[in-house]
């Protein structure tokens, strides 16, 4: 069993600097769990008073209801993957893969067995009599998981594992680990700064900033539902456009003069001369009209920079004084300089509270 329960916990530094506020979480045995944030944000700490790295200030964190506070790393049954690889370079793959074990004094066959059937898993059988020197990153990063993997516990716990490794290895490591969690049906608690990986990766994300959990749900759930303006900003490549505006009967108008349906969906629920926040999406804002799209609001607009991505472009324009990224897809070249239309998909829009930066309810 994996089950993880986080209660009240905060951890302070020096004369008194919180670090983590007050967090409260429940993960299920066998749950794979993505804290996210920018950097500071408290993620990595709390990952190290989950293993018993950190001292906890207050609070409670319990595995599988028993409390373990005050038990150190080595008894909690968690394996840690870090940053670094941290592999011992005078030993071989196999040695650092059988280390922990021998530490421990597991019998000499065992260890061997294990360590043949982690090899197997994460496909390193041709490189274990090979130094950690003569692998690449991605084949350490393998060997760093089968040392965690080769211990058989009920938590795993990886901080940052993949931000070494370029984006191309990235992208493949980030497939074989969510393999790896189908295999081995463990619980998984995962730190990141990088929004892709915690999209594509997770059960259920965790957006942290400041020390404070912002929002906890599935990937889509969050991405789709943003709680506040910092998820919505957050989550998301190119991140939600966000304008000011202030609400002016059925419109919103935005500071450089420009006009914006105000969606059905929250006409009964701002008033006249509210201040917000609109936020959309790069792919509901964009000069390919959707057929499916019945409830659109659009205006012209001059295009200043294009990015093209292959099966879609990204073209920068001003709104409401702020740059806005529309995603055009099918795309052909849009000279610099091109006027076009735009339409807004007034079903994919977001108003945020001006003061607050709370999501605003909507019907």
């Amino acid at each position: 069993m994996g089950k993880i329960e986080i209660k009240n916990m905060v951890k302070k530094y020096g004369k008194g600097e919180l670090a983590v506020k007050n967090i409260n979480l429940e993960i299920s045995d066998k749950e794979f769990v993505v804290l996210v944030g920018p950097s500071g944000c408290g993620k990595s700490t709390t990952l190290r008073m989950l293993a018993g790295l950190e001292d906890i200030t207050s609070g409670e964190v319990l595995f599988d209801g028993k409390l373990v506070n005050e038990i150190p790393p080595r008894l909690r049954d968690i394996a840690m993957v870090f940053q670094s690889y941290a592999l011992y370079p005078h030993l071989s793959i196999r040695e650092n893969l059988g280390f922990g074990l021998k530490i421990a004094k597991v019998a000499e066959e065992e260890i061997a067995r294990r360590v043949q059937e982690i090899s197997a898993l994460l496909e390193l059988d041709d490189l274990l009599d090979r130094k950690p020197a003569a692998l690449s990153g991605g084949q350490r990063q393998r060997v760093a998981m089968g040392r965690a993997i080769v211990r058989k516990p009920n938590i795993f716990l990886f901080d940052e594992p993949l931000s070494n490794l370029d984006a191309k290895l990235r992208t493949k490591m980030r497939f074989e680990i969510k393999q790896l969690h189908g295999k081995l049906q463990k619980t998984i608690v995962y730190v990141t700064h990088d929004q892709i990986e915690a999209m594509t990766l997770a059960d259920r994300i965790v957006v942290m900033k400041d020390g404070e959990i912002q929002q906890v749900g599935t990937p889509l759930e969050v991405f789709d539902n943003p709680v506040n303006k910092f998820v919505a900003t957050f989550l998301g490549s190119p991140p939600m456009n966000i304008a000011e505006g202030v609400i002016r009967e059925d419109y919103i108008v935005l500071s450089d003069g420009k006009m914006v349906a105000l969606p059905e969906k929250y006409k009964a629920h701002v008033k006249e001369n509210e201040e917000i926040f609109i936020g959309v999406r790069a792919d509901s804002i964009t000069p390919n009209m959707h057929k499916n799209v019945s409830n659109y609001t659009s205006f012209k607009e001059t295009v200043v920079a294009e990015e093209p991505l292959g099966i879609e472009t990204n073209l920068y324009i001003q709104v409401g004084g702020i740059q806005f990224i529309s995603r055009m897809n099918h795309p052909k070249p849009v000279p610099i300089g091109t006027e076009l239309e735009f339409f807004i998909n007034l079903d994919k829009t977001y108003l945020f509270d001006k003061k607050t930066e709370l999501i605003i309810e909507s019907d």
